[in-house]
């Protein structure tokens, strides 16, 4: 008993932040932003240095500087040069892509209508940048289609016109996948979003791929469902642009990818076919499963126009805890007897490094120390959904006075009502933003075996010594591993110490150099550091076979090298 006491103690001496029993209905959105910049130039012939102008709005955008060639660009070839997350790259344009003309557009215009077909330059803008503002493209035309067959009249003339196309849903993408690197037709999905069907019985949504996440979650919400998929983004992504870049979240220890959760889609070819794997069946073992093609594969393959996906009922017992660990091998222990002991409740399991905790105190306006007295080496957040509150906080209970007395914690807190579980949350979710505020930084997002996840960390903390930063937190539950580090202004030199040490170190480690993000403009040369020559090749060979004249979002996921006609 008086173990428990103490126990109590610990997890309550911060009642003033948390006092209150924790609502059911817990849902939380919070934005976050990315750092980075890019900087272009027209000249393919030479390498250009990146023009680093005056860092604007705390975390907003950098000043860039564009180089003309004169008034008419689209005829001439450029490079773009990429800065800050990675390492320079030179990509040059497609000499036998086509460039839009007024028969183009009228032909566009024809099966769209005037709204379909937009030019105007300030809608443009905003399409062309990522999120981010790190990438830009020069696009001149977005095209708006309201069905999958006016999908399939776009695709098959662009593929016809050799006119290259960039699919875009959210526009919420981290790694340039979702902007034209050129001049490619912009072509949204976002006014294809209405909800096809939902049945109780099955827990089976099939939707169009405009549909945003959160109109989903809330869809589902009032029919006592959840969406088995949750992102920081979810008020502005697409399922759409969610299911083709396979996205990862807060749910996937919990409910898996979404290679497990998506049961079908329609998916519409480079050729204009529409190719018709909208099922709703669990089961089904007649052949390839070749939905698994398009999930992942970032546009480069096909356009998703529909999805059919399973979704989990939702549970009325939600439970959140902030604890504290001494070191990274007390938080892989917490995590073994959390799988142990929470079992199938057990929804997410989040960490974060002193340094994250730090940065988000001293950034962040409004977020308190749970731990007022003192900082600590480790934290993690903890979730747990069910169906019964008594027999939930009962295992959370347990499992938390056998952390104790084992000393896996340090410290901890339990969240007793929505407040305090948003409080947590955002301790978490805005690690982002508190990095944006506090300089530079580079970032890089990786899955590596949960044992191994933190060395890399401490590698590179040596390795850069007191040049900078090394912040680090992510989904510890599936090894993923938000690696950051945070400088005071974009260096060079710091940049040429962090790559390619930081690939090498994941490949020789088995793991892989995108975990959640996807490859996109950032990482697409950089593929060989996961995948195998002889496994890139049969990509490329798919590639070929389903986009043989690569329109489809070029320059992304694999090199044009690897496919492009001789």
């Amino acid at each position: 008993m008086e173990d428990w006491k103490s126990t109590y103690r610990l997890l309550t001496h911060c009642k003033h932040f948390f006092h209150c029993r924790l609502s059911p209905n817990f849902h939380i959105s919070k934005p976050f932003c990315l750092s980075g910049s890019r900087s272009h130039c027209s000249q393919p012939s030479k390498l250009v240095k990146p023009y680093i102008g005056n860092y604007q709005q705390e975390f907003q955008t950098f000043k860039h500087l564009p180089v003309s060639l004169g008034a008419n660009p689209w005829n001439r070839c450029r490079s773009q040069y990429r800065c800050f997350a990675s390492q320079a790259t030179i990509i040059q344009r497609r000499p036998d892509f086509s460039t839009i003309s007024s028969e183009d557009l009228s032909y566009f215009k024809n099966i769209l209508g005037d709204r379909g077909v937009v030019q105007d330059e300030e809608t443009l803008d905003a399409v062309n940048t990522d999120w981010m503002r790190k990438y830009k493209g020069t696009s001149k035309l977005m095209l708006q289609p309201r069905t999958a067959e006016e999908v399939s009249q776009i695709l098959k003339y662009c593929n016809s016109r050799c006119l290259a196309v960039v699919p875009q849903g959210g526009n919420t993408g981290l790694v340039g996948g979702s902007v034209p690197a050129f001049d490619e037709v912009i072509v949204s999905i976002s006014h294809m979003s209405k909800i096809i069907s939902f049945d109780k019985v099955s827990g089976i949504l099939v939707c169009e791929a405009g549909c945003i996440l959160e109109n989903l979650i809330a869809f589902l919400d009032n029919q006592g469902f959840v969406m088995p998929l949750d992102l920081g983004a979810k008020g502005s992504c697409q399922i759409g642009g969610n299911v083709s870049t396979n996205a990862g979240g807060l749910r996937l220890l919990r409910y898996g990818s979404l290679h497990g959760s998506v049961l079908g889609l329609e998916v519409v070819l480079a050729n204009g076919a529409v190719l018709d794997m909208l099922g709703t069946l669990r089961k089904d073992n007649t052949g390839y499963d070749l939905k698994h093609l398009f999930i992942g594969s970032e546009g480069s393959l096909g356009i998703v126009t529909k999805v059919s996906i399973l979704t989990p009922p939702k549970l009325s017992s939600v439970n959140v805890c902030f604890l504290a660990c001494k070191d990274y091998a007390s938080c892989l222990k917490l995590l073994l007897e959390a799988k142990r002991k929470l079992g199938e409740i057990l929804s997410a399991f989040e960490f974060l490094d002193h340094g994250a905790m730090d940065l988000v105190l001293k950034h962040l306006e409004g977020v308190r120390n749970p731990f007022p007295s003192s900082m600590h080496n480790f934290y993690v957040l903890i979730e747990t959904t069910g169906s019964s509150e008594s027999y939930d906080r009962e295992k959370l209970d347990a499992f938390l006075l056998h952390s104790m007395e084992n000393d896996l914690i340090s410290d901890g807190v339990v969240a007793q009502d929505i407040t305090q579980a948003s409080s947590c949350w955002h301790i978490r979710e805005g690690i982002p933003e508190a990095l944006m505020k506090a300089g530079g930084v580079y970032k890089y997002d990786l899955s590596i075996p949960v044992e191994k996840m933190y060395d890399l960390v401490e590698e590179m903390g040596v390795r850069l010594g007191a040049s900078a930063k090394v912040v680090a937190y992510g989904h510890l539950g599936d090894g993923n591993l938000h690696l950051n580090i945070s400088t005071p202004q974009y260096d060079d030199n710091i940049l040429s110490q962090i790559e390619p040490f930081v690939y090498e170190w994941t490949s020789k480690h088995k793991g892989s150099i995108s975990a959640e993000h996807g490859l996109g403009l950032m990482k697409a040369d950089k593929i060989h550091y996961t995948k195998s020559p002889e496994t890139v090749q049969l990509m490329a060979n798919i590639k070929m076979l389903l986009d043989p004249n690569g329109i489809l979002n070029p320059y992304k996921v694999l090199l044009p090298s690897l496919f492009t006609k001789s």
